[in-house]
């Protein structure tokens, strides 16, 4: 039996991405082992995933790269088949040759890419306009095809359970929040937003517990009756679970958008400061993109995005109207 060891030890969304990988590798190799190597705290995407084998766990918070020699350790003695390597820094560059699997592969602007069996190139963006899933495919094209399958995720049954009671009627869900500030839009256009919403339309506002308070706001300032602050109460696998059933999921450039894809769940995708051409727009049959309809010299002004505006002004964001949002919500 073959064993697989895919590395991605990024974000949230990076790692949601990843996941179409083993979509691919297990429709290719059903009798594959498949291994999947994240950062702490990410593990929590993989509850009960019908493909993984093992999931190994990088603990980055402390002793990082001690952590790391252990995982190396336990990595050689397995003696992997392939390891797809995800990232392109130096750290799990060195992973992967050390490893002494019979073939690797990774990206090109890896530091240690010039000892990896294969190498693809990474571009942002794209030359292609072609999606990080897409990029993803090229590492595994050589023993796959040149079809990137789409990223899945696995709510259990419980996961499913746990929502019920919020998903028994007609709601939207709503990640208002981002790790970076150019990437969100305004608390405030959040909040004329949900006042614009008919009254027979449930909203459930998701994100991590550090984004309760934002959420907060977001209610007692809307005035709605049956909206709903989620933030920090729902895992990442029972959020997934919640925006499956929503007549539309509202996000950012963020991890959400993500969650949603991977789910297949209805997407409204707004990009302030970040653009789609990036190669991480949504991925969902019913998505829409929503963009500032002006033209502005300084955006994109960064790949991830800024802790507050470059320009002091931030139009990229608060000259996206409402109405565009609400366009794309089938009553």
């Amino acid at each position: 039996m073959p064993r697989f060891l895919i590395i991605q030890t990024a974000s949230i969304g990076d790692v949601i991405l990843a996941t179409a990988l083993l979509e691919k590798l297990h429709h290719h190799f059903p009798d594959a082992a498949l291994d999947f190597m994240v950062k702490k705290g990410n593990e929590a995407l993989f509850g009960e995933h019908p493909f993984i084998n093992e999931l190994l766990v990088w603990d980055k918070s402390g002793n990082k790269y001690q952590n790391l020699w252990k995982l190396l350790k336990q990595v050689r003695e397995i003696r992997y088949d392939r390891i797809i390597n995800l990232q392109r820094f130096a750290s799990t560059g060195l992973f992967t040759v050390l490893s002494k699997a019979s073939y690797t592969a990774g990206f090109n602007k890896n530091p240690f890419s010039r000892w990896f069996t294969h190498q693809a190139e990474h571009h942002i963006p794209a030359k292609d306009g072609a999606h990080e899933v897409a990029r993803n495919q090229a590492l595994i094209a050589p023993f796959t095809d040149n079809l990137p399958a789409r990223p899945r995720l696995y709510p259990t049954a419980s996961d499913i359970k746990c929502v019920e009671a919020y998903s028994s009627d007609r709601y939207i869900c709503v990640a208002p929040a981002s790790l970076w500030f150019t990437k969100q839009y305004p608390a405030s256009r959040w909040i004329l937003f949900i006042k614009e919403l008919p009254a027979t339309i449930g909203v459930m506002l998701l994100g991590s517990g550090d984004d309760k308070d934002l959420c907060d706001n977001i209610i007692n300032e809307s005035g709605k009756d049956r909206c709903y602050n989620l933030a920090g109460k729902l895992t990442l696998l029972q959020s997934a679970a919640l925006m499956k059933g929503a007549l539309m999921n509202y996000v950012n450039d963020s991890s959400p958008m993500h969650l949603a894809s991977a789910m297949n769940a209805n997407i409204t995708a707004i990009f302030c400061s970040t653009v789609p051409q990036f190669g991480f727009g949504p991925l969902s049959d019913n998505a829409f993109i929503v963009e500032t309809p002006l033209s502005l010299a300084c955006r994109p002004c960064g790949l991830h995005g800024h802790r507050e505006c470059p320009e002091n002004h931030f139009n990229c964001a608060t000259s996206i109207d409402t109405r565009q949002l609400l366009s794309n919500l089938a009553l």
